[in-house]
């Protein structure tokens, strides 16, 4: 399930609001306050970004131990 639409059912959550009242996003998020939904694109975006950039950092740590335990 997308972020996105994860935080769309937790705005819909908040208000009490199901998909039978037919009210539409613009509405929820002005009721919720949220004002962009790009916000949560670019913390999803950046999240993976911060990911990637521990998992190659961890993966070159270990490479270079490894390399020098070899010697």
């Amino acid at each position: 399930m997308g972020l996105i639409r994860m935080l769309r059912i937790t705005q819909r959550a908040m208000l009490g609001v199901s998909l039978r009242d037919q009210i539409r996003n613009e509405e929820i998020r002005r009721r919720t306050k949220v004002t962009d939904i790009r916000v949560a694109q670019r913390v999803a975006k950046v999240k993976w970004q911060w990911a990637g950039h521990i998992a190659r950092w961890t993966l070159g740590f270990q490479g270079v131990g490894v390399a020098t335990r070899h010697m």
